[in-house]
């Protein structure tokens, strides 16, 4: 299980993850969000064989603004994701 996690203060734009990964697209604010369930998210957590997919995309961001890690199952991680309206707090 992995959770990822865009940091809105870092990412100004530049969508090189978009083709990296089909989870991240251009929300209505023309800014990266992670698509979830036919929402948009700025948090999402995964349980699948994707992080890949994920790792890939964080590390083509030139912002560093794309993070991945573990999550431990039982630590509250299947939470509903974080809407892209809502702040991330660390």
């Amino acid at each position: 299980m992995y959770r990822i996690t865009i940091d809105r203060d870092a990412c100004d734009g530049v969508f090189a993850c978009l083709v990296r990964d089909d989870r991240f697209v251009e929300d209505s604010e023309g800014l990266a969000a992670i698509e979830t369930d036919d929402q948009t998210a700025i948090e999402a957590t995964f349980d699948d064989d994707r992080r890949d997919d994920a790792e890939q995309a964080a590390a083509a961001c030139p912002l560093d603004a794309i993070h991945v890690e573990s999550v431990e199952e039982d630590a509250g991680a299947v939470d509903a994701p974080t809407s892209d309206t809502e702040e991330v707090q660390p």
